[in-house]
C-alpha cells in the first residue's frame, strides 16, 4: 500500500490526498497518516517540484569528472558545494573522485564555472545532448 502511494505521488505531486485515497482504496485521511508515518521513518524525506531548466535559461547540461590534486580533495569538495550551477555531484570509485552535473546558460560558461578547478583539480567535461529519461525512482520492491 506505502509503494502504491509513493508511485502515485511520484508521478503526480500535486494529486490530493482524497485522490491517491480513491486510487488505492483508502480514505483521504489513511492516506495522510500513512503518509505522516513514512516521513517519521525516513522513507519519504520531502516532497518537490520539478522545474524546466531551459525555461530559466539554462540550455545545456554538462558532466564533469574532478580528479582533485594531492592534497586538495577537501578543498575541492567545498568548491563543488560552494557553486551553485553543480546541480548534483556523486564521489566516485576510479580514476576521478566526482562526477558532478552542471546547469548552463552557454558553453562559454564553462571555463567561468571550471577555472578556479584548475590548480586543484584536474577536470573532463562532456556537454548532454539529450536525456533518455529524467531522474527517477528505482523499483519500490527490490524484487521488481
Amino acid at each position: 500500500m506505502d509503494c502504491a502511494i509513493i508511485e502515485l505521488l511520484e508521478a503526480d505531486g500535486r494529486a490530493t490526498l482524497a485522490e491517491i485515497g480513491k486510487e488505492v482504496g483508502l480514505s483521504g485521511p489513511a492516506v495522510g497518516d500513512r503518509l505522516r508515518r513514512m516521513r517519521d521513518i525516513g522513507l519519504v524525506e520531502g516532497f518537490g517540484a520539478r522545474v524546466d531548466l531551459f525555461t530559466l535559461g539554462y540550455t545545456i547540461q554538462a558532466l564533469v569528472r574532478i580528479k582533485p590534486r594531492s592534497g586538495q580533495l577537501h578543498l575541492v569538495e567545498r568548491m563543488i558545494e560552494a557553486q551553485p550551477r553543480f546541480m548534483t555531484c556523486d564521489r566516485v570509485t576510479g580514476e576521478d573522485c566526482y562526477v558532478a552535473r552542471l546547469a548552463l546558460s552557454g558553453v562559454a560558461e564553462l571555463d567561468d564555472i571550471l577555472l578556479p578547478f584548475h590548480d586543484r583539480a584536474e577536470t573532463h567535461t562532456s556537454i548532454v545532448k539529450s536525456s533518455i529519461f529524467e531522474p527517477r525512482l528505482p523499483p519500490l520492491r527490490p524484487s521488481d
